[in-house]
């Protein structure tokens, strides 16, 4: 299973990759929302991990550029943001 992580915090994305690592996934990173979108278009990925809170593009805005082309990939969403509205825009 390939796996897109976009995480901006380099500490927290090495560690969130390496743990995946270590389970058994290949996964590709990215610390732009740019990057990553860069990377879905040129690679094929099982599962996007978004951070929400990210420099230029956030999490929400990367998803929806993905959805415009691809409806199937599942994503999850990294985040430390606890509103009812954060939530319900995550979930559309």
């Amino acid at each position: 299973m390939r796996i897109l992580l976009v995480e901006d915090e380099e500490n927290l994305r090495d560690v969130i990759k390496l743990n995946l690592e270590m389970e058994g996934y290949e996964v590709v990173a990215a610390g732009t929302g740019r990057q990553a979108l860069k990377f879905h278009s040129e690679q094929h990925f099982d599962l996007l991990v978004l951070d929400v809170m990210l420099p230029e593009l956030d999490g929400f805005q990367i998803c929806e550029q993905i959805r415009l082309t691809d409806m199937e990939v599942p994503i999850i969403f990294l985040t430390a943001k606890d509103t009812a509205l954060d939530r319900i825009t995550g979930l559309k």
